[in-house]
C-alpha cells in the first residue's frame, strides 16, 4: 500500500482546471517535489482551519484547508447556516435529497475557503444513546450506503474533497478514545463497512480513521481494517487520522495511515527518522 495523500489531494486541489488527468497531473507534481516538501503534506500544521497543511508556492500547490463538518461549517466560524440534522434527511429515504443537502453544505464550505470538508459522518447508529447519531446515516447498512454515495457525490460535485468518517466501528462517544470495538469479519462487511464501500465506489477523496480500537488495535494503525479499505474495498484516496487519534509512527505508517492530524507529533521528524532508519519505506511517502 502506497501513501496516496499526494495523488488525490493534489489531483483534486490542483488539477480541477488541468487538461491532464488527475493522476497524471499529480504524478508530474510528485516528480518535481523535494523530499522535504513531501513530508510537509503528511501531517497537520498551524493555520486558520481546524486542519491545515502549508502551500508550496513554487509548484502552485495550495494549502489544504480542512474544516468540519458533516452538519455544515463548524468550529466557531461566523455567518454560517444551521443545517437540518443529517438523520432527518436520511429519514426521507431519498438519495437525491441527500445529494442536494450535501451539495449545498459544500458550496458554503467553499465560500469559507475550505477545500476538504470533514464529512459525511457514516458510522452506524448501533448505540441508541450515541452522541453523534443525529449526524449519521442511521442504523440500516443498506440505507446508509445509499446515502453515503449520494453525499459524497454532492460534496465532490462542488469541487470539494469529501472526508468519509470515522473508519471504523466508532459507534459511541462514551470512552471513544479508549474503547475497543471487537467485531468479527462477517459483521464488519455486512453492517459496518457498506457505507464506506459506497463512499469508495463514489470516489471519495479522503477517509478519516477513528479514535477507538478495533479488536484491541487502534483504528489508525490497524493493518486489518486499513488493509480491507485499501486492498479489498479499492480505496485510492488518503487516510487521515482523527484529531489526536495517532498513537505511533512506524506502526501507523506501515499499517496505512497517510496523514496525521492536526499536528506533527508522530508524522513529523519521527517519521523522517523512521524512513532514514528503513523502518518505513520511502514509497509510503
Amino acid at each position: 500500500m502506497k501513501m496516496k495523500v499526494f495523488v488525490f489531494a493534489l489531483c483534486l486541489l490542483v488539477c480541477l482546471v488541468s487538461s491532464q488527468s488527475p493522476s497524471d497531473r499529480a504524478k508530474a507534481l510528485l516528480e518535481k517535489m523535494t523530499v522535504a516538501e513531501k513530508f510537509l503534506l503528511v501531517h497537520g500544521s498551524g493555520g486558520p482551519y481546524v486542519g491545515n497543511t502549508p502551500a508550496i508556492p513554487r509548484l502552485n500547490i495550495p494549502s489544504i484547508n480542512l474544516e468540519d463538518g458533516p452538519q455544515g461549517v463548524a468550529d466557531g466560524v461566523q455567518k454560517v447556516t444551521a443545517w437540518p440534522s443529517a438523520l432527518t434527511v436520511v429519514a426521507s429515504w431519498d438519495p437525491v435529497m441527500m445529494q442536494f443537502f450535501a451539495s449545498a453544505m459544500a458550496v458554503e464550505q467553499r465560500g469559507k475557503g475550505t477545500n476538504v470538508m470533514l464529512g459525511p459522518m457514516m458510522n452506524i447508529a448501533r448505540v441508541p444513546q450515541g452522541g453523534r447519531n443525529f449526524e449519521s446515516f442511521g442504523e440500516d447498512p443498506y440505507l446508509a450506503a445509499q446515502m453515503a454515495e449520494a453525499s459524497v457525490r454532492g460534496i465532490q460535485g462542488e469541487k470539494m474533497i469529501a472526508c468519509a468518517k470515522h473508519f471504523v466501528n466508532n459507534n459511541q462517544e462514551y470512552h471513544r478514545t479508549t474503547v475497543s470495538a471487537n467485531v468479527d469479519e462477517r459483521t464488519q462487511w455486512e453492517i459496518y463497512y457498506p457505507a464506506f464501500q459506497a463512499a469508495v465506489d463514489a470516489d471519495v477523496g479522503s477517509i478519516m480513521c477513528s479514535y477507538n480500537k478495533i479488536n484491541n488495535t487502534w483504528a489508525c494503525e490497524n493493518p486489518q481494517t486499513l488493509g480491507d479499505l485499501k486492498e479489498r474495498m479499492g480505496f485510492k484516496g488518503w487516510v487521515m487520522s482523527d484529531w489526536g487519534a495517532t498513537h505511533t509512527t512506524v506502526q501507523a505508517a506501515n499499517a496505512g495511515l497517510d496523514q496525521q492530524m492536526p499536528d506533527a507529533s508522530y508524522f513529523g521528524q519521527k517519521l523522517v527518522d523512521a524512513v532514514n532508519a528503513s523502518q518505513v519505506k520511502m514509497d509510503r511517502i
